[in-house]
Parts: C-alpha cells; sequence; structure tokens
C-alpha cells in the first residue's frame, strides 16, 4: 500500500531525459520545489512479534524541505532541537542525497525544517521515521516515471534500518506484519480493531537500540521459539477482531526480560501493569512501556496504573493515550508559487 499523498504538480522534468547532468554526471533536481512529508511514530514488537510487528501510532514528525541553488541547512523544532545537526550532516538531508545519487540524480542545495514530537531513543521509532522521511522527500523530488513503487520505498526504507517492523506502519499505517531481508522486504497491512486504544509511558532517559539489542543471546531454546509463536499468531487475531485476548497474545518470552539490565524500571512496570491484568509490553527496543487496552474504560485505569506507579521514579515519565494511525506517511509537493491542487 502506497503512502498517502496530496495530488501532486507535474515534476517540471517529467519523462525519461530529465534535467542536463551536472558535472558530477547526475541529472540535476530542478530548483524551486517543496515536498512536505508527515509520518508516525511506531512501537515494534508489541510483545512477541520480535523484529516482525509493528504498529502505528497517532504521533507525527513533520518535514518541509525545499531545493534551492546551493546550500544546506535545517531548522529543527521539537524533539532533538539544539542538539540534531542542522547543516548537510542532518540525518534527513544526507540520507535523502544519498538515495537521490543511488538513483542517478542530485540536489544542488536543501532547506529543511523539521518539526519532531517523536521522542528519540526511546523505542518509538524516531530512527525509522526519518529515514522514511528522508526517502519519501527524495523520491517526491524525482519525475513521475521514476518514483518508486511501495515496495520499493520498503526495501529503501527497511535497508536503512537493517529490519522492517517499524519503517512499514510508519508508510502504511495500522498494523504490520514483515519479513525478508537483503533488499527484498516484504509486509502485509491490517486494520486494528476499533475499540483497541495504545497507551504509553515515556521515560526520561533514552537507551539506544544497539544496547537492548546487545543482551540478547544468539539462540533460544526450541520451546521459547514455539510457545512465542503461538502468542505472535493470537497477537494478530487480538489486535484485529477480539481485543479481549491481548493479554495472553502479548506474553513475551524471546527478548524483553533479556533486555532488563539495561531498562530494570521498564520491565518492572511491565511486570506490575500485567499483574493488573494489563497487555503491558516493551515498545520497540524500550524504554517506553505501552498497554494495548481492548477498549477507553480499560485505556484509562493503565493511564492511571501506569500514573500511580511511576509517581516514586527518579526520573520524568511522560504518560500518553496515543490512538494507532491508520493514515501513514503522508506526501505533498509542488512548485514554489503554485500550491498543491485538491
Amino acid at each position: 500500500m502506497m503512502p498517502a499523498a496530496e495530488p501532486r504538480t507535474t515534476h517540471p522534468d517529467a519523462g525519461p531525459a530529465g534535467r542536463p547532468a551536472g558535472p558530477s554526471g547526475l541529472r540535476r533536481v530542478p530548483v524551486g520545489i517543496t515536498v512536505r512529508v508527515s509520518v508516525p511514530a511506531t512501537s515494534a514488537n508489541l510483545g512477541p512479534g520480535f523484529d516482525s510487528m509493528g504498529l502505528a501510532l497517532d504521533l507525527r514528525d513533520e518535514v518541509v524541505v525545499t531545493t534551492v541553488a546551493e546550500g544546506f541547512s535545517a531548522v529543527v523544532e521539537g524533539e532533538g532541537a539544539g542538539a540534531l545537526p542542522t547543516d548537510a550532516t542532518h540525518l534527513v538531508i544526507a540520507t535523502l542525497r544519498e538515495y537521490l545519487a543511488a538513483r542517478g540524480w542530485e540536489v544542488p542545495g536543501l532547506e529543511l525544517t523539521a518539526t519532531n514530537r517523536i521522542p528519540h531513543g526511546r523505542g518509538l521509532g524516531s530512527s525509522a521515521a526519518a529515514h522514511a522521511t528522508a526517502i519519501l522527500a527524495a523520491d517526491a523530488l524525482l519525475p513521475e516515471a521514476e518514483r518508486a513503487s511501495a515496495e520499493g520505498l520498503l526495501d529503501a526504507t527497511a535497508g536503512l534500518e537493517g529490519h522492517p517492523d517499524n519503517v512499514a506502519p510508519a508508510l502504511t499505517g495500522g498494523l504490520t506484519v514483515s519479513w525478508g531481508g537483503d533488499g527484498d522486504y516484504q509486509s502485509v497491512r491490517m486494520d486494528v480493531h476499533p475499540q483497541v486504544v495504545p497507551v504509553v509511558a515515556i521515560p526520561e532517559e533514552p537507551l539506544s537500540t544497539e544496547t537492548a539489542r546487545g543482551l540478547l543471546p544468539p539462540q533460544v531454546p526450541h520451546q521459547v521459539a514455539a510457545a512465542n509463536a503461538g502468542r505472535a499468531a493470537l497477537l494478530v487475531h487480538a489486535l484485529t477482531a477480539d481485543p479481549s485476548r491481548l493479554l495472553p497474545a502479548t506474553r513475551d518470552w524471546l527478548h524483553q526480560d533479556y533486555r532488563e539490565p539495561a531498562m530494570p524500571e521498564s520491565l518492572g512496570l511491565v511486570r506490575a501493569l500485567r499483574a493488573e491484568g494489563l497487555a503491558a509490553v516493551v515498545s520497540g527496543a524500550g524504554p517506553t512501556v505501552m498497554v494495548l487496552a481492548p477498549d477507553e474504560g480499560t485505556a484509562e485505569r493503565a493511564r492511571e496504573a501506569m500514573e500511580s506507579a511511576l509517581s516514586g521514579s527518579a526520573q520524568r515519565w511522560r504518560v500518553r493515550i496515543l490512538p494507532v494511525d491508520a493514515a501513514g506517511a503522508k506526501v505533498e509537493s509542488h512548485r514554489i508559487g503554485h500550491p498543491p491542487r485538491g
């Protein structure tokens, strides 16, 4: 499924010929094109769906890029402001240029404005959102005939991330189950049952994915793999058809407990919430904790339980209800002075 997109004006150089090649031998993207990209936060794994399942959440990063005659600059607002690069080394700018070069194009200059709402290093897909933003923005700068398919966009973004569990729901919204590798990633999108309400507790301190992944053993017993496979299958059913099964469906033996040394407070919170009958999991690689509530009443109970359990924490936690995002990434592009139609 393609990311949702607004109607776009025709690229000024549509067609196979494109712009004349510059000194680098690459065709040049014209000056004066603005692209706006909005990408949702995501939660991967969801308990037993390690490296394969992901859910889009209603919290969005928004980026606007405009091609200019020369120079590369970024303005960053919100999460990461004052810490992220504001020059050509900004992740979105650097990735966008690499993608264009791989497709035989270059951009002479770029101005970027980012409004970041997804917390960094908390297990809510901020890296996937940045990579998806860069690929979608770069692709929108190309002539219509040269833009990638939905499969091509997934391959490009998942290749940057190393796995598709976050980027797939970031692109399509909803619930995704993904698989594959080595440039051949695939994903299936499903609608989430309308009663499901995610609730998250986001800690102040981040945790790197590399640190969390480094705690995982190279092998697990056969019975552990079998148990997790059964719960992952049940989770698809629970999220799409029968939310009353969410508590048993989110039980994991494959990765969460192994990561406890890196985030003991998060795992302690997961256990406390599950003891109260709430379907709590670590979001992605953590340290955010998420409850998948089967209805609004349970979501409110989960929010209160989280706030109560964390009231004595040495660090600040933000507890939020984040509905499922069904739309996925949104893209629009237009020439300066010519707003998009529609």
